[in-house]
């Protein structure tokens, strides 16, 4: 199955596809709400909360945006390539779950509203130390041996 033929199976399947996709298949997220979804041999993350795809995608928006300096970014809106999605999440959910006081996001869901509930709307987070966090994020190198080189 090619990559078009996939995108359009899963968008016609799923209409509350998991804005922190990225972040869960790598590993270095959870969710309380999200659902695995397989499609051939390809695997999806859905939203099983309609406040919660809502919260998460006014919270992504607005991470996008704050980022678009650090990321070497010009203009905001632009879509992002894959490592620097990968650094908006993971960096950014990192820091959300530490100023919601834990240590890891284990559970976006429960990390934003803990969030939301301390400092307001998306928009009044203290988005410097999110910033930073992401900027600083790194994604794990390849080792040599793993193209079977």
């Amino acid at each position: 199955m090619d990559e078009n033929e996939f995108k359009g199976i899963y968008s016609g399947y799923d209409t509350q596809r998991c804005h922190f996709n990225k972040a869960i298949l790598l590993g270095c997220a959870g969710c309380s709400r999200s659902q695995r979804v397989l499609i051939a041999e390809r695997e999806a993350i859905s939203c099983q909360s309609r406040a919660g795809h809502a919260r998460c995608g006014e919270v992504l928006m607005t991470l996008r945006e704050k980022a678009v300096f650090a990321l070497g970014m010009t203009q905001p809106g632009q879509r992002l390539p894959h490592g620097k999605e990968v650094k908006v999440e993971c960096g950014g959910l990192g820091a959300l779950a530490r100023l919601a006081g834990a240590s890891e996001p284990e559970d976006i869901d429960g990390v934003l509203q803990t969030v939301t509930k301390q400092f307001g709307t998306p928009a009044e987070l203290p988005y410097g130390d999110v910033v930073r966090s992401i900027s600083l994020y790194s994604l794990r190198k390849r080792s040599r041996g793993s193209r079977g080189e």
